[in-house]
């Protein structure tokens, strides 16, 4: 993990190569290996079709039934604003590192210009499953919900049923699915993005026929569903609010699209807008539905798997399924969509970097997307969704989604507290850099000499370092960390390790309780004091310009991150179980022999030098 300098030197060992960061964003493709960049082509109607056709997916026809029975009753629509409410304080840490950085990869490209190469390799890796099974997971409930029309899932022709082959149940619907939703994508964004803002379309016309049929129905019958002799809460506070931890996954989408930052015109307004207004969007829409719903019928007579077709049939509506089913199946082709599409785009930037082969990152020059890397995404799919179940691994989504959401949380903290400071690459000498804000120095005048011989030695006073790639392929210096505030990630730490032993502790059922108070405590308190340390040091002078600036900023650092960073991990331990966690295990560990035998040896950065920031003057110097 370290580098050797061919003029001898000190070798950098253990896990240094771990804390590589890289450029802001991937303006210099061109130069950097001649990778191509997507094509500029969306605006803020197709990012808003994109972000309410994944966070409106199927699971609002069956969660809302779930959910109402056994944890909120009628307070569903309070349930649904909490979790509202926690998704946008992680969408508003998204905005701003997509306005920052507004390239491919999302939070998986934002780790690694933040945080370092390997907590970048964690994220992509375990988005890259959370996707999969995400899609696949999505595939799987087409069939039921086709079914429908063709009057029982006894009748369904033999080419969409299920069918049991050596003791598993294969599902050749989901799979047709998955590759028709495949080749829509590869038909190039803005087809694909047509195409799913129609699908969102229909999607939304059915929701708004069962809001306003059923909110007729309701008033005609006096909202039977709120007259109950128990109440408004009858599961308690505590009901709501793990009622609205389970639909907390229905607001997700919005990362889909983060994914698509590199494909937009301007990335400074459109993604700000496209963000918030789908979100607000989906949870004005996720609450009239459900008060709607919860009113029609009293709670407890949902139906757990179709709880909205079963409330029209109380009142003789049996019609009304088909528009419901029919909405079912749009939205189910709309999500997994948008799941296949950033996880295509995640691979072709960890490609890009070099911690995978760069078959994932070829752009087809007539679609101007990653066709290849699309296919190979859809194929994994297809394939789990044919033959695997599906519900044992659903549990690896949430805590992928959640790792992600964490490390963004953190990576607004390092922008604000300690911004790495770019440079130009030395292949375009004599311009400075557009991401740089101001900080990037002219290359023009660089000993050759100095450049191929740089300074190697790190002392223990060594607080900032350069990186320098092999200037054969035009890559970027990187003066990777302030001198001035160094101590900010102090403060950090504390965070993390607070977060940790609070969450741990609040969730670790086998300990007494007196232990998990003590321990719960003491978390706490290391994680208040990280806080007020960030407070009193006050934010780096760089953080101003660090990037594209400009573009959204995200208000009331460092709270609002350090809150939604506890928020995350606390979601990671008390809903995993073990078995999921022992699932998520695996994964990673086989991410990790990858970048192991393949990803650290490929990185692009793995030629680069580090030097004490106090000699970067020489450097520079003619």
């Amino acid at each position: 993990m370290g580098v050797m300098n061919e003029y001898g030197g000190q070798c950098l060992m253990g896990f240094r190569g771990l804390r590589r960061r890289k450029q802001v964003d991937s303006e210099n493709l061109n130069i950097n290996h001649g990778h191509q960049q997507l094509a500029k082509r969306l605006n803020v109607l197709d990012l808003v079709g994109i972000g309410v056709g994944t966070t409106i997916g199927a699971g609002v026809y069956i969660l809302i039934g779930t959910v109402a029975r056994e944890q909120t009753g009628p307070a569903l629509p309070i349930a649904f604003l909490i979790a509202g409410i926690a998704a946008a304080l992680s969408a508003i840490c998204y905005t701003e590192l997509s306005c920052r950085c507004p390239s491919a990869g999302s939070a998986y490209h934002y780790s690694y210009i933040c945080i370092g190469e390997g907590v970048a390799w964690i994220i992509g890796w375990g988005l890259t499953l959370e996707y999969a099974i995400g899609a696949s997971v999505v595939a799987r409930g087409v069939s039921p919900n086709l079914a429908l029309y063709f009057g029982g899932e006894g009748n369904l022709p033999v080419f969409l049923a299920r069918h049991t082959v050596f003791g598993i149940v294969v599902d050749p619907c989901a799979a047709a699915l998955v590759i028709i939703a495949t080749i829509l994508l590869c038909t190039g964004i803005k087809e694909s993005t047509l195409a799913q803002t129609i699908v969102t379309s229909i999607n939304v016309c059915a929701l708004l026929f069962v809001i306003v049929a059923g909110g007729y129905l309701a008033f005609k019958n006096g909202w039977v569903g709120y007259e109950l002799s128990n109440g408004y809460l009858p599961f308690g506070i505590n009901g709501v609010l793990g009622g609205s931890a389970t639909v907390f996954f229905s607001y997700i989408g919005f990362d889909s699209v983060t994914a698509t930052a590199e494909e937009v015109k301007n990335p400074k307004k459109d993604l700000p807008l496209g963000i918030g207004i789908s979100l607000s969007l989906s949870c004005i829409l996720y609450m009239i539905l459900s008060f709607i719903i919860v009113g029609l019928v009293p709670y407890y007579d949902l139906d757990k798997d179709t709880p909205i077709s079963s409330a029209f049939s109380v009142y003789g509506v049996e019609w009304a399924a088909f528009i419901v089913s029919t909405g079912a199946v749009m939205a189910l082709l709309a999500s997994l969509m948008g799941s296949l599409l950033p996880q295509s785009r995640i691979l072709m930037a960890m490609a890009r970097d070099g911690l995978l082969p760069s078959f994932f990152s070829v752009i087809d020059k007539r679609t101007q997307v990653p066709v290849k890397g699309t296919i190979a995404v859809g194929f994994l799919a297809a394939v789990i969704a044919f033959c695997m179940d599906v519900d044992e691994l659903a549990g690896m989504v949430s805590v992928g989604t959640l790792l992600a959401f964490t490390s963004v949380a953190l990576s607004v903290l390092v922008i604000r507290y300690i911004p790495p400071i770019e440079v130009h690459p030395l292949a375009s000498a004599g311009e400075s850099s557009s991401s740089s804000g101001g900080h990037g120095q002219n290359m023009q005048g660089a000993d050759e000499a100095v450049v191929k011989d740089p300074f190697i030695s790190l002392g223990d006073d060594c607080r900032g370092l350069i990186l320098k790639r092999d200037p054969c392929h035009g890559a970027s210096v990187d003066q990777e960390t302030n001198l001035g505030n160094n101590n900010t990630t102090g403060g950090s730490d504390f965070k993390c390790i607070g977060v940790i032993v609070f969450t741990s502790s609040a969730s670790a059922a086998f300990l007494p309780s007196s232990s998990r108070i003590i321990l719960c405590g003491i978390g706490g308190a290391i994680f208040l004091a990280g806080t007020a340390g960030l407070v009193f040091i006050g934010q780096d002078d760089a953080a101003g310009v660090f990037g594209h600036t400009g573009g959204f900023i995200c208000p009331f650092v460092p709270y609002l991150p350090a809150a939604y960073a506890y928020e995350g991990t606390d979601f990671n331990f008390t809903f995993g179980s073990i078995g999921t966690w022992i699932r998520v295990s695996v994964w990673l560990l086989l991410g990790a022999l990858l970048y192991l035998f393949y990803g650290r040896t490929h990185s692009l950065l793995l030629e680069a030098s580090y030097v004490p920031i106090t000699h970067t003057e020489d450097i520079y110097s003619p």
